[in-house]
């Protein structure tokens, strides 16, 4: 795994249509890696709670995980997707080094998050997480 990041660490946005979902996913991800002060966080629902994806949740959570050394975003579905691709697309509003990982949302938050405690730098970060797809439960 490189480690190129000078000591700073990836940051991980969990985008979902539910911020319950989001911020779940953030706790079990970093407890499950063992790792209490992990830069993961989620950015789920509309700033009034209820189910949505908002831009401003998610450029906030962005740009409060980014330690320099990027910004993993995994999202859960349809327009979360969509709005991620836009933000990246404006060029302009998310952490100069933020990119969209196709992932599944929990097995890839975890590995993500395992990845970048251990001085992953975004490529690396980004792998491990897509890597998740592949996961046999059986």
């Amino acid at each position: 795994m490189a480690d190129t990041n000078d000591g700073k660490r990836v940051g991980i946005v969990l985008v979902s249509h539910s911020k319950e979902v989001a911020d779940s996913v953030a706790r079990l991800a970093a407890g499950l890696a063992g790792v209490p002060d992990a830069l993961v966080t989620g950015a789920g629902g509309l700033p009034d709670g209820s189910l949505g994806t908002s831009e401003e949740l998610i450029v906030e959570a962005a740009h409060r995980m980014d330690e320099g050394a990027g910004v993993a975003l995994l999202v859960d579905l349809g327009s979360a997707v969509l709005t991620v691709k836009t933000l990246l697309a404006e060029d302009d509003e998310l952490p100069e080094l933020s990119r969209l990982v196709d992932a599944p949302l929990v097995e890839g938050a975890v590995a993500a998050v395992v990845t970048a405690a251990g001085g992953g730098d975004l490529a690396a970060v980004a792998s491990a997480a897509e890597e998740a797809y592949t996961y046999r439960k059986l």
